[in-house]
């Protein structure tokens, strides 16, 4: 039985060619590997090297959380670079991580001005974009996860510049690249073939893919590049989920590196939650990733700066330590 309230018809949308699009990203804005265009020193970063290197030697996970400014930053090849190395076991990301990613493989240019054509009613209708709800539609009829269905549609499809795509490399190298998305989020769910039911399937598949690496965390480590609310939460569930488990099982998974790469200015000890009447306390990276799910055995890393800065730096010392992989 249907519900009672009426619902907006997508049928009425003008969608338009992208080449109607203004961007604001291009290729000139990713850097190649080797690029270091921002200094950044912080001693606590070579110690965070040190454990991803420890947790690759001794085959624990090494959980990569981010948001979609990493890519729009230009930042696409030096995280595939990692992803081919081996040096990361899952890279968790939200919806518009891969709308972007997409274009730039597309196109070479992503990142609409949003001031600009709100004013019309065309922000995310454009049609070359809707054809990832296409892939994910395809890829959970074949019970493939979200980001799976999204690299797979990169690395096989006619993409001129797939070189700059994190789910080309993802998928080629057999990581998980798994998309976690909230319903309304992202341009994709304005678009009439935009499936509900096949996105949140695919998604929630990833959810499970996420957490089955996060079981192998003991000794590991989680970093999370500018993800707020999304990288945050998922692991949450991710980590509780695991622990449930391997409590049953006579095992512990809380001796792991936590850290958090932002633009927050945090002044407080991050090792300590803040007060409850400070802003500090509601920001999820802070005490979720830094303070509650390490406070058992764990330890925390917190890096401000540009991830412009903070990626290529963190790259070279673990080529430094883990070799070039080539």
């Amino acid at each position: 039985m249907a519900g009672k309230y009426e619902q907006f018809d997508r049928e009425r949308l003008e969608i338009l060619p992208i080449a109607q699009r203004e961007h604001l990203v291009t290729l000139d804005d990713v850097l190649k590997v080797g690029e270091k265009p921002l200094p950044f020193e912080n001693p606590q970063l070579d110690k965070l090297a040190d454990d991803i290197a420890a947790a690759n030697r001794r085959g624990a996970s090494v959980v990569l959380l981010m948001g979609a400014h990493v890519i729009k930053q230009g930042l696409g090849r030096y995280v595939g670079d990692m992803i081919r190395r081996g040096w990361v076991s899952v890279i968790a990301m939200n919806g518009a991580c891969c709308i972007h990613d997409f274009e730039l493989a597309m196109l070479g240019k992503t990142s609409e001005s949003v001031p600009k054509v709100i004013r019309d009613g065309h922000f995310g209708l454009w049609k070359e974009t809707a054809a990832l709800n296409d892939a994910v539609n395809a890829g959970d009829t074949e019970g493939l996860g979200f980001g799976e269905a999204v690299g797979r549609f990169v690395s096989q499809g006619d993409f001129p510049h797939r070189d700059v795509s994190v789910f080309a490399a993802a998928y080629e190298a057999s990581i998980p690249a798994t998309v976690h998305v909230g319903i309304g989020y992202d341009i994709l769910h304005e678009h009439p073939n935009f499936d509900g039911a096949a996105a949140g399937s695919a998604s929630y598949r990833d959810f499970l893919i996420f957490t089955k690496v996060v079981e192998n965390l003991d000794r590991g480590v989680v970093m999370c590049f500018g993800s707020a609310v999304m990288g945050p939460e998922v692991y949450l569930k991710a980590l509780s989920m695991a622990r449930n488990v391997a409590r049953r099982d006579g095992r512990e998974i809380r001796r792991f590196t936590s850290a958090v790469f932002d633009l927050v200015k945090l002044d407080m000890d991050i090792h300590t939650e803040a007060p409850k009447d400070t802003p500090e306390y509601y920001y999820r990276p802070y005490k979720t990733i830094l303070v509650r799910t390490v406070a058992d055995g764990g330890h925390s890393h917190y890096f401000r700066g540009d991830h412009r800065a903070t990626i290529p730096a963190l790259h070279k010392l673990l080529v430094e330590k883990l070799g070039t992989g080539d």
